[in-house]
């Protein structure tokens, strides 16, 4: 059971809700930050974070909650929505949460999110998998002008999990507002470098700039067992290049 000076983090896997007990105390933000993270990471969608039942102190949860839905924006589906019945989510932090006051209420506002997630090993061939889904996505969803930039990034971002992290990864990929979202997830904390063009004499190093030229944004997100390397391509910024 949590004490008064300990946030615990329920997590109930069979639905999309996160519950915060007890007491958030600057000295836990850390770590209640890491545990929602990688719940983000792991499980595919939005994520519902019940405080009903938890005690902070000033905007300490307000701050918290709103960069962990600042962080994880850009990723495919992503999102985070506060259950605050007693209203304790209050100061200028809250302006970029969503915060419902029941439960039902944050379940009925978590809109149906198109979304295709693929687990990869790490090995030759995951790439061409990755590209498959790609091209099928941009089908089903009416962005066709993004199938050839979007597997030029996803064989990039694949083929660095190969080739560094070499665990396993699991790719997602959404549309938002003629946008495409793509991440991939991998279970190593080295992170990609990105030092501009690479020579022309030397014979690799170029993947990050290929990403880095086809999207309008791409970064890279530690969590504490991996991080998730995502991009951002616009529909428009394609159609400007093929004009």
């Amino acid at each position: 059971m949590p004490t008064e000076t300990r946030c615990v983090v329920e997590a109930d896997e069979s639905s999309a809700v996160v519950r915060l007990v007890g007491l958030l105390e600057p000295v836990a933000v850390d770590r209640v930050r890491a545990a929602l993270l990688t719940r983000l990471s792991d499980r595919p969608g939005p994520v519902v974070v019940d405080v009903a039942q938890l005690r902070s102190i000033g905007a300490t949860a307000a701050g918290m909650l709103a960069e962990v839905r600042r962080t994880v924006a850009d990723w495919p589906a992503a999102d985070l929505l506060v259950v605050d019945p007693a209203g304790m989510i209050t100061g200028p932090p809250v302006a970029g949460l969503t915060v419902c006051a029941t439960l039902d209420e944050a379940t009925a506002a978590l809109a149906r999110r198109p979304l295709a997630a693929l687990d990869l090993a790490p090995e030759v061939g995951a790439a061409r998998r990755a590209r498959e889904l790609v091209v099928d996505g941009c089908a089903r969803w009416g962005i066709p002008e993004l199938t050839e930039p979007a597997c030029i990034a996803v064989t990039e971002m694949v083929n660095n999990v190969v080739a560094h992290a070499r665990t396993p990864m699991t790719l997602r990929l959404a549309p938002r507002d003629h946008r495409l979202h793509v991440a991939v997830r991998d279970r190593s904390r080295q992170q990609p470098s990105y030092a501009g063009p690479a020579p022309l004499t030397s014979t690799g190093g170029r993947g990050l700039l290929l990403i880095d030229t086809v999207a309008r944004r791409w970064g890279s997100t530690a969590v504490p067992d991996g991080k998730v390397v995502w991009c951002v391509l616009h529909a428009e910024d394609e159609a400007a290049h093929r004009g």
